[in-house]
């Protein structure tokens, strides 16, 4: 139980990557904000961790790129649980085409969702921490933002970008006690690649050294080892969970 007494913020809590984070939280102690951009899956993560340990978590709707709701948010989030100590920065979407062919609001769509949500999630809880002087930041990021994929140059600008957000904000907050830190999945296995042929699945597969895709619960274990007292040592790096396709 190393997040006992914790509360630990997880955006995108929904569904596959967050919401194997959210559960790994909940398994080890922690209180968990799980937020997500429809009401219904943020409900039915809470309550999936309510059942097993009652009043453990709340569930929360917004789209966190809209900045004033997200502040709305992160108030009513400390109002509820009194503290932040984790915040998981998770929330992403994809919005894939070639650049030439990209229109300017899919471009937004995806930096505004995966890089400015960031941003406006840490803006409303950080000073929570900074009271405190303690916390942890993990931004999901992706090997996409490292190596960079033809049709996803907003996809790899949004994850570079929070490369970029995790190393600058560590800096900022280091004399706080607060750690920043990022997690760079490879391909996983999610909702968002269920799609995917199994042709394209094995020539994914073939570049991975593992050879085989990852799985939501194996980046949630780098995620929860960034929050825990492990790693209080560490912060401003990414740690690419990836079968070893970018070593």
């Amino acid at each position: 139980m190393r997040f006992e007494g914790q509360t630990a913020i997880v955006t995108g809590a929904g569904r596959g990557i967050g919401r194997a984070i959210a559960l790994r939280f909940a398994s080890e102690g922690a209180r968990v904000a799980c937020v997500s951009r429809t009401e219904e899956n943020a409900r039915k993560i809470a309550h999936e961790i309510n059942r097993a340990r009652a009043n453990a978590a709340k569930a929360y709707a917004v789209d966190v790129a809209d900045h004033a709701a997200v502040q709305n948010v992160g108030a009513d989030i400390l109002t509820d649980f009194g503290r932040a100590d984790i915040l998981v920065n998770n929330a992403g979407v994809t919005r894939d085409a070639l650049t030439v062919r990209m229109s300017v609001e899919d471009w937004d769509s995806v930096i505004n969702t995966n890089l400015r949500g960031a941003f406006s999630f840490t803006h409303s809880l950080v000073r929570a921490m900074t009271k405190q002087r303690n916390g942890r930041i993990i931004n999901i990021s992706s090997v996409i933002g490292l190596m960079g994929n033809a049709g996803q140059t907003n996809y790899g600008a949004s994850k570079a970008g929070l490369i970029g957000f995790t190393k600058s904000l560590a800096r900022e907050l280091a004399s706080r006690n607060i750690t920043v830190n990022a997690v760079a999945p490879g391909f996983v296995v999610t909702d968002m690649t269920a799609g995917l042929s199994d042709q394209v699945k094995d020539t994914i597969h073939s570049k991975i050294p593992i050879g085989r895709a990852g799985s939501p619960e194996e980046i949630a274990a780098a995620v929860a080892f960034f929050a825990s007292s492990e790693a209080a040592y560490i912060t401003g790096q990414v740690l690419c969970v990836d079968g070893g396709i970018v070593m």
